[in-house]
């Protein structure tokens, strides 16, 4: 919400002294997404660092303003629609960045490519937001393909199960997991640890299409190891997100 992401720049500015800036978007909906990289694209001439990362889940099955499967639509193509914009301000910046929040939860998931949103597949809110998990990893991984020679990196990782807000706008079921969880789980600060050292550390420098955990390399499902199950992914979201098509 534009107060929290107003609050959240106001304390960073205040621990940091520096001057920190807002842009504000739903990132499930595609034109907004377009226009949040059009608002970044004329102040700023330079990224240094994409780090994508909002992401949920939902106890049932929705669809977002673009008639998309609302996990997915945010998860997914959110990532792979705002950095395929950005990529241009990316490369003029290079030595760049791209980091991906991806989840141990990919293990559960499972990349039907006949049915992507989950229209004929029974809907179980864990394997959705696994299976949208995994696409986070395939399509940094055809990402740092394409982006050899660039000098511009992409990575992925899991950050744990983190102490936030996370999963409570479900209610129910989900809201008293959650609760009971939160003795278990990492504070806000251990969850951003190796997203923190992928963006910034050199020693990382480099380093690009691995999947990470506790800032080691983590092996992925096999098909996220698949060159040509991580192209046609890619191609069926260029479809998806109309990528030449200006909204």
């Amino acid at each position: 919400s534009p107060e929290k992401t107003a609050a959240t720049a106001r304390a960073i500015s205040a621990s940091t002294g520096s001057t920190v800036d807002s842009l504000i978007a739903d990132l499930s909906v595609q034109s907004q997404i377009r226009r949040l990289a059009d608002e970044f694209k004329a102040k700023y001439d330079r990224l240094d660092v994409l780090f994508n990362n909002a992401g949920a889940l939902y106890s049932t099955r929705q669809e977002s303003a673009d008639g998309i499967e609302l996990t997915f639509a945010l998860n997914h193509l959110n990532y792979f629609l705002l950095t395929n914009l950005l990529l241009d301000v990316l490369k003029n910046s290079a030595p760049a960045r791209i980091v991906n929040t991806a989840s141990g939860a990919q293990s559960a998931g499972r990349i039907d490519f006949d049915d992507l949103e989950y229209k004929t597949r029974k809907y179980s809110t864990f394997s959705v937001y696994g299976s949208s998990k995994l696409a986070n990893i395939m399509f940094t991984n055809e990402l740092a393909r394409r982006l050899e020679g660039t000098n511009v990196t992409a990575t992925s990782f899991h950050p744990g199960l983190v102490q936030t807000g996370f999963s409570t706008n479900n209610g129910g079921f989900w809201s008293v997991f959650v609760a009971l969880g939160r003795l278990f789980m990492l504070t806000p600060e251990q969850g951003a640890d190796t997203g923190v050292w992928l963006a910034t550390s050199p020693e990382i420098a480099g380093v690009t299409g691995e999947y990470f955990q506790k800032r080691k390399s983590a092996q992925p499902q096999s098909i996220a190891l698949d060159p040509a199950a991580n192209a046609r992914l890619w191609a069926i979201s260029e479809q998806m997100v109309g990528l030449n098509v200006r909204a």
